[in-house]
C-alpha cells in the first residue's frame, strides 16, 4: 500500500510540474491571456486608405511609411513576429468612438485630447508634430517671413485641429481663423484663392506642398505654445489591458533610438524647416 502511495504521489508530483511548466509557456507566449482581440495575433487598425508618409502605397502589412513601421516596431517589443500581425481598417471618427474595437491598436494620426480620452486609452506619444503655415506662389504669403506679415491675410485650418488652435492662438488673424471641414476643404480654398494660407502639421505640410498642390510652399513653422503641437498616440479601447505594455514598447523605443531613426528615415523633410517669429 506505502508503495502505491508512494507511486501516486510521485506521479502527482510530475503531473503537477508539467501543469505549472505548461503554464508558463502559455504566460510567455505574446497575445495569450484574452487580451487580444485573437490569441497569438497583434491586431493593428489604420485609416481606409492610409496616406504618404506614414503608409507608403496604403499597404501597412509591407512596413514602410513611419506609422507602418513603427507599429511592426511595437509590435516586436510586444514580442510578436511579422507574420503574427493582422491590419484592419477603421475611420477616424469610427475608432475615436466609445464601444468595442476591433483592434488591439490603432495607429493613424490621432492627437492624444483630455476630450478623446474620455472615450478612449492613448499610449506615450510616439511623435510631436509642429504645425506649419503652406501656401502657392503667387499667393500674398508667399513672401512672408514672419507671424506679423501673416496677421492680416486670410488663414485657415481644419475645423477641431491643433492646427486651428495654433491659427487662433499664435497668428491671430485680424479677420479671424477661416474654418473648414477638413484638409482637403481647406486645400481647395488655398487653390481657389479664398484663403492666403493654411495651417496642417509639419508632415501633411510636406505631403501637400510636395504631392497634392500646384506650385505648393511652406512658408515656415510656428513657435511651440500649449495646445497647438500635436502629440499622437496610440488608440486603444477605454481602459484596455494593453495600454501599459503598448507605452512601455513606445518608451523602449524612444530609449533605444528606434523611434528617432524612423522620424529620421520617414519624416526627416521636416529638418530646415524656418521657424516664423
Amino acid at each position: 500500500m506505502s508503495r502505491t502511495l508512494t507511486r501516486l504521489a510521485a506521479a502527482a508530483g510530475v503531473l503537477a510540474l508539467g501543469l505549472g511548466l505548461a503554464g508558463c509557456q502559455t504566460a510567455a507566449e505574446p497575445g495569450a491571456g484574452g487580451d487580444y482581440v485573437t490569441d497569438g495575433k497583434l491586431t493593428i487598425a489604420t485609416g481606409e486608405p492610409a496616406y504618404y508618409p506614414y503608409v507608403i502605397d496604403d499597404a501597412p502589412e509591407s512596413g514602410e511609411g513611419f506609422e507602418a513601421a513603427v507599429a511592426y516596431a511595437i509590435a516586436e517589443e510586444l514580442g510578436f513576429a511579422d507574420e503574427d500581425v493582422v491590419w484592419v481598417r477603421t475611420g477616424f471618427d469610427e475608432a475615436i468612438a466609445p464601444g468595442p474595437k476591433s483592434f488591439d491598436f490603432n495607429i493613424q494620426q490621432y492627437t492624444i485630447t483630455p476630450e478623446r480620452e474620455e472615450s478612449v486609452d492613448f499610449s506615450s506619444p510616439y511623435y510631436a508634430a509642429d504645425q506649419a503655415v503652406i501656401t502657392i506662389e503667387g499667393s500674398a504669403a508667399a513672401d512672408a517671413t514672419s507671424i506679423a506679415d501673416l496677421q492680416g491675410l486670410l488663414i485657415g485650418a481644419a475645423t477641431g485641429t491643433t492646427s486651428l488652435a495654433a491659427v487662433e492662438q499664435v497668428i491671430q488673424p485680424t479677420a479671424g481663423a477661416q474654418v473648414f471641414n477638413n484638409n482637403d476643404d481647406a486645400k481647395l480654398a488655398l487653390e481657389s484663392g479664398q484663403v492666403d494660407a493654411i495651417v496642417v502639421d509639419v508632415p501633411t505640410a510636406f505631403y501637400i506642398t510636395g504631392v497634392e498642390l500646384d506650385g505648393g510652399l511652406i512658408v515656415g513653422s510656428l513657435p511651440e505654445i500649449e495646445g497647438a503641437t500635436d502629440e499622437w498616440g496610440v488608440l486603444l479601447a477605454k481602459d484596455s489591458p494593453l495600454t501599459d505594455a503598448v507605452s512601455a514598447a513606445i518608451e523602449a523605443l524612444r530609449e533605444n533610438g528606434t523611434l528617432e531613426a524612423l522620424i529620421d528615415e520617414w519624416l526627416g523633410a521636416d529638418q530646415g524647416v524656418p521657424e516664423l517669429q
